[in-house]
């Protein structure tokens, strides 16, 4: 038991290669060598170069923004006389976020004081015929106050309490402040990517006071002056400023930082993009398009009487949206590319190992030479084999500690011809007997000796006579 386990550790030290099998098949061998260089030119061409596969990525940006608008205009309308607008009155909010609104449009109802009025036959719910539709104490849905339950024959509606009068009037087909086309609007943006500790700005640091002052954002000329007119912006979401500013409108500025920090700082650079939310219809005949919204100034007069203007405005609403990625090479992200190449190279085998062995002609004869089974018989008559080259090993190295002992066994036959004798006679003659007896004697040893073992052995025995007498 304690064997067969150290046979089976020992046996995970063993190194396993494949064998392989070479088809001579000239239609499979164009569609592997056409599917290694697909992938090859996917791996080099989409994955390197285009999506830059070597680098690791970053893409949860750090960002700050801060927006500033310049720019006045003067109106003049029936409910409201002559105002001057500027960033402080056009600009809600004016703490300079990244969503701001710019009014371009309004309507003013001036001097509500809290009483009672009728309601706006503009409000569904206010219309009624008599007094039981105007239930007391029951608020107007979307309208402006509470029923007071009287019905006013006079206008169909509900008799309410709230501030009075009501509001009234028609969005005019213009917009008011018209020269907000000529708004400028400075956004300032600063990004940080932690990974990589990188930081920019969209603004080059300059020492040129005027600079600001005087340039206007291009993507050729100025890509890093952050001054933007507001006509601009409109015109490049694909819109009309007139039409846009009549009933507003919501305007995404995209600011996009793709960096690749395996080049020079400077390559870094923002990238500007402008779209219309709040409709795809550039006909504008869409209920849903458009932007507005109310908010009051309240006053006091000489009594302490509260008094207010209500203002229902009509604007361009910006949403600064910023985005952005970082790149630099890394050689984890590199070798886990070229590994999904190598996994995609091994499809490519497996795909033509279907063709070659279930889809072609000859798939028989491939899968007869690709696949060999081993039975029990097999492997029983290769244990046999095995145990025949195992003696017949041993036979050899018998036969060649014989031979070894066959030599040694000479060596006295030439140490006694060389022994000095007083009688030359009788030197010479035993030692010519033993060298006829020797040479009659070698002739069979040589042709004898690759046959059996005995034979070999018998010269031996017959040189060892004459020394002996």
């Amino acid at each position: 038991m304690a064997q067969s386990w150290g046979n089976f550790f020992f046996s995970l030290l063993d190194y396993k290669t494949e064998k392989f099998v070479i088809a001579k098949n000239k239609k499979i061998g164009v569609l592997f060598r056409l599917f290694q260089l697909a992938v090859i030119g996917y791996l080099i061409g989409w994955v390197f170069i285009w999506k830059k596969g070597y680098q690791e990525t970053e893409e949860a940006i750090q960002s700050s923004v801060t927006t500033k608008l310049k720019g006045v205009d003067f109106t003049n309308s029936s409910q409201f006389g002559l105002q001057l607008w500027g960033a402080e009155d056009y600009v809600i909010p004016p703490q300079g976020d990244r969503v701001f609104f710019i009014v371009t449009n309004y309507v003013v109802t001036p001097n509500q004081r809290l009483g009672i009025c009728p309601e706006s036959p503009k409000v569904p719910d206010g219309f009624c015929t008599n007094n039981s539709d105007c239930v007391e104490g029951e608020t107007v849905i979307a309208g402006h106050g509470v029923k007071t339950g009287r019905c006013l024959n006079d206008t169909g509606t509900c008799e309410i309490q709230g501030w009075c009068p009501v509001e009234h009037g028609r969005t005019p087909t213009e917009p008011m402040l018209a020269k907000a086309e000529n708004f400028t609007i400075f956004v300032k943006n600063f990004i940080k990517f932690p990974k990589f500790a990188f930081s920019k700005a969209n603004i080059l640091p300059t020492t040129n006071s005027t600079y600001l002052k005087t340039c206007r954002y291009d993507k050729d000329h100025h890509p890093y002056c952050p001054i933007f007119l507001v006509g601009d912006v409109i015109n490049w979401t694909g819109y009309n400023f007139q039409n846009l500013a009549t009933k507003g409108g919501s305007i995404a500025v995209g600011i996009e930082w793709n960096c690749d920090l395996d080049k020079d700082e400077s390559q870094c650079n923002p990238e500007y993009s402008f779209t219309r939310l709040d409709s795809s219809d550039k006909s504008q005949h869409s209920v849903t398009s458009g932007y507005n919204f109310r908010f009051a100034r309240y006053y006091s007069d000489a009594e302490g009487q509260t008094y207010r203007n209500l203002f229902k405005v009509y604007g361009i609403r910006f949403d600064i949206l910023v985005n952005g990625k970082a790149g630099k090479f890394s050689i984890i992200p590199t070798v886990i590319k070229i590994g999904s190449g190598l996994a995609l190279m091994g499809a490519g085998v497996f795909v033509c190992d279907m063709i070659l062995l279930y889809m072609m002609s000859k798939s028989s004869f491939y899968r007869e030479t690709k696949f060999e089974a081993i039975t029990k018989k097999q492997s029983g008559k290769h244990r046999e084999r095995k145990h025949v080259r195992h003696h017949g090993h041993r036979r050899q190295d018998g036969r060649h500690k014989r031979e070894e002992k066959q030599e040694i066994e000479m060596q006295p036959l030439t140490s006694v011809s060389s022994q000095p004798n007083n009688n030359p006679e009788k030197q010479i003659q035993p030692t010519s007997s033993a060298l006829k007896t020797h040479s009659l004697e070698r002739k069979p040893q040589a042709t004898v000796s690759f046959r059996t073992e005995k034979q070999t052995i018998s010269p031996v025995s017959t040189l060892r006579t004459p020394r002996d007498h």
